[in-house]
């Protein structure tokens, strides 16, 4: 499935070998079966240079390692109190295999319409750490995601971190996809939510990115106008989902119609109602 398989030490042993045409290789969920489909091809594996995992507080914001994989960030104590959005979509992400071998950086660089972690983390803000042998630039996640299995990254440049400005305490955080069967699903449609509310119960904040109805997620910035100064009621959802609805553009599929995710995108807004 792949030619020959390299695996350096250091992001200095590992620029020259993707000059050279290696692809850098992570998990390797999506790698190894691209590999089937296209040929083999040369792979520098990630694993072994230092600094590429890990979770970490730093200058204001949580940092995920790119290798971090799935099942580490599921567990971590860090992610799990301030990031549960995320958390909450890692746990419904794929089978354990594919949790414990996946890594938030290849699930950035796959740019799949249906990756599960990426309307969290455009709910979140985050921004993506990429580096090359030039150095390390940031850019937020919705620039560097041009498409389905298209991102602005050279050949030669690799994700190396994921930055999430830390977030307030007392948010209200929420994800949920729909797919064709309960588990081992891949979403038909699925929306991220992060809401801030007032003492008495008003949106004072509201972030939305809804995944797998469009080329890339689509952050619904009508919707989160439409509930600034509501409480989260029946009416007010269903008004933004009406929102969502109309700036979507889902395509008919082997699990979905178009239709069928337009209407479930708006909808997935109402189990908030009465949070």
């Amino acid at each position: 499935m792949t030619g020959r398989v390299f695996r350096p030490a250091s992001l200095a042993e590992l620029w020259p070998l993707l000059a050279d045409g290696a692809r850098p290789m992570a998990g390797g969920t999506d790698l190894l079966v691209a590999a089937r489909r296209h040929g083999p091809c040369d792979v520098a594996l990630l694993e072994g240079i230092p600094g590429l995992g890990g979770v970490d507080i730093e200058n204001g914001h949580v940092r995920l390692g790119a290798m971090a994989t799935h099942a580490d960030l599921v567990r971590h104590p860090l992610v799990r109190r301030y990031l549960p959005v995320l958390a909450k979509a890692l746990a419904v992400l794929g089978s354990p295999l594919v949790r414990n071998m996946g890594t938030i950086g290849g699930n950035i660089v796959t740019a799949s319409p249906a990756g599960d972690t990426l309307p969290p983390l455009y709910a979140l803000n985050a921004q993506v750490e990429f580096s090359s042998r030039e150095g390390a630039r940031l850019a937020p996640i919705w620039e560097l995601i041009l498409g389905p299995g298209r991102t602005a990254l050279t050949p030669e440049q690799i994700v190396t971190a994921v930055r999430i400005p830390f977030p307030s305490e007392g948010l209200l955080h929420h994800f949920e996809k729909v797919g064709r069967r309960d588990a081992l699903a891949i979403s038909v449609a699925s929306l991220a939510a992060i809401i801030a509310l007032d003492d008495d119960g008003r949106v004072v904040q509201a972030r939305i990115a809804v995944g797998s109805v469009a080329p890339t997620v689509v952050r619904c910035h009508e919707a989160q106008a439409c509930l600034l100064g509501r409480r989260l009621d029946r009416e007010a959802l269903a008004e933004a989902g009406d929102h969502i609805r109309r700036v979507v553009t889902p395509i008919d599929d082997v699990r979905a119609t178009a239709a069928y995710r337009r209407k479930v995108a708006g909808n997935l807004l109402l189990r908030l109602t009465g949070r």
